[in-house]
């Protein structure tokens, strides 16, 4: 798990890295017209990866597999919006359809809690029945 664990962390790094240099060279090209969705995407998997899972490795505390597919798949989806918002508000238009980013974001991130409460649950079922 911890393994595991170190190779999501990685991932969400190069990602956080990946984000905030397309974010800067983008707004180099964008003629002066900036948008924070663009800037601040980086953020995103900072915030929501990166400094969580650093927290979690110095605790040694491991998630299962399922929480991290399902909360980097969220990372990614908040991430891809706000670069998609981002392209739509430098180019000056909009689109009805960007509200799916966060909501599907909120989803996947609600699901991740949800089965690492599962998890949680049924480890502490184990451990109560190896007790009797």
């Amino acid at each position: 798990m911890e393994k595991q664990l170190k190779l999501h962390l990685l991932f969400n790094i190069i990602g956080t890295c990946f984000l905030a240099l397309f974010g800067a060279i983008y707004e180099i090209f964008s003629h002066e017209v900036y948008s924070y969705f663009m800037l601040y995407a980086f953020a995103i998997p900072l915030t929501m990866g990166v400094l969580p899972y650093s927290i979690l490795l110095f605790k040694e505390k491991y998630p299962d597999r399922r929480f991290l597919n399902l909360w980097n798949t969220a990372i990614a989806t908040f991430s891809i919006g706000s670069i998609f918002a981002g392209v739509l508000a430098i180019y000056g238009t909009t689109n009805s359809l960007i509200v799916v980013y966060p909501v599907a974001g909120a989803v996947l991130v609600l699901l991740s809690l949800l089965s690492n409460l599962q998890n949680y649950r049924h480890r502490s079922m184990v451990t109560w029945s190896v007790c009797k």
